[in-house]
């Protein structure tokens, strides 16, 4: 058996349902893009605000290097390798086309400055030279690629190599880069200042950021470019404005100047038009519950992660929060057990549910205190 608890009257900071509806805000249908695929993502909530064909497998060309990033960023979170390491240049990295760090064979380079040459430079050596430094060789580096796509979530991905140069079953999709570029933020915020710099010297040759909204837009903090003939001009971007934080991936334009513009629509619509929500933080207690048989007679419940969402601007006030927990709760407790679920809903349309737990661990009580309160358990049964 359960209980309907509404929150109004607990928790101050949430949404109250009002007597009437607020008044609807009219939202404009979003930007139609001229590319092949493209998606626009609430960075911290996971929603998704626009899209077109955001699942559709398709070439990436340098997004790649987000992922080849992601894992350097992985091995250093795990002490695997440190910025300080130097990294020996192969021939195989020496040779590889495209765009490049200029990196020299037979030299060492710090690692540090490889993911710069990667991140800024998009350098295709300074790539291949980090995947060898990690897995050994490229191809063992790309296992690991595919390795973290499947944990992330990215269903539509498979990766090759660690540049993003053309090859037979390389591949990835809107969404998936969206996903991995908010794993990129979410998970490693200390390295994520790399994407913002707008230049990098390295062998006296300074190269700029491709990534133009850098320098037209200061709310803009990263990501990266890409481009092959096959890929076409991709840009994934983030912003934050007023502490939202969207994402941007756009996929198959015909310039980097297309790119850009497009990009530019899409954050421009996501501001204005929508707002992230923030209605508890982590371990919020969200309700003291009854507890049965057990060393206290109360358990505190809550969320251990911060939970928001995101709805049309103004729409703050025509939210409702109320929670649905379980009506009886017995010790022994242990952190992190699930009594109930908080729901979210929108003018009276649900937008998120999410467990209710416990935030500590309860012990059951005496020996004589669990027998009178299955005695007093046996009445309430038969009562309610």
């Amino acid at each position: 058996m359960r209980i309907f608890v509404k929150l109004s009257v607990l928790i101050s900071i949430l949404f109250t349902a009002v007597a009437s509806s607020a008044a609807p805000v009219l939202i404009p249908a979003p930007p139609s893009l001229a590319a092949s695929a493209y998606v626009l993502m609430d960075a911290e909530t996971g929603k998704v605000l626009v899209s077109s064909n955001e699942h559709e497998k398709l070439p990436p060309a340098s997004l790649t290097k987000l992922m080849t990033s992601y894992l350097i960023d992985y091995e250093l979170e795990k002490g695997s390798i440190s910025k300080d390491d130097l990294v020996l240049v192969s021939e195989k990295a020496w040779r590889t086309q495209g765009s490049r760090m200029f990196i020299r064979e037979g030299t060492q380079v710090k690692v540090s400055d490889l993911m710069k040459g990667i991140i800024i430079q998009s350098g295709n050596d300074a790539s291949v030279a980090m995947a060898e430094h990690i897995a050994g060789s490229e191809g063992a580096f790309a296992d690991l690629m595919n390795q973290h796509a499947q944990l992330l979530g990215m269903r539509n991905s498979h990766f090759e190599n660690a540049t993003g140069l053309p090859a037979d079953d390389h591949f990835t999709s809107a969404y998936d880069l969206a996903l991995l570029a908010r794993a990129i933020i979410r998970d490693y915020p200390e390295h994520y200042g790399i994407y913002a710099e707008k230049y990098f010297t390295y062998n006296k040759i300074r190269q700029p950021n491709r990534n133009k909204l850098l320098w037209r837009d200061s709310t803009v903090d990263g990501l990266k470019t890409g481009h092959t003939d096959a890929a076409g001009y991709c840009l994934v971007a983030s912003a934050e404005r007023n502490g939202m934080r969207l994402i941007s991936v756009v996929m198959g334009t015909s310039s980097e100047e297309a790119r850009a513009q497009e990009s530019q629509k899409l954050l421009a619509y996501g501001f204005r038009y929508y707002e992230t929500v923030q209605l508890y933080q982590a371990n919020e207690v969200l309700n003291q519950a009854k507890l049965w048989a057990g060393v206290k007679d109360s358990v505190e419940l809550g969320v251990t992660t911060p939970i928001s969402v995101t709805i049309p601007r103004g729409q703050s006030s025509a939210m409702s929060v109320a929670l649905d927990l379980d009506s009886v709760i017995k010790a022994p407790v242990s952190r992190g057990d699930s009594f109930g679920t908080v729901n979210i809903t929108l003018n009276g349309e649900p937008i998120l549910d999410t467990p209710v737990v416990a935030l500590e661990g309860v012990e059951e009580g005496s020996l004589m205190k669990r027998i009178w309160h299955a005695i007093l358990l046996f009445f309430y049964s038969l009562i309610s």
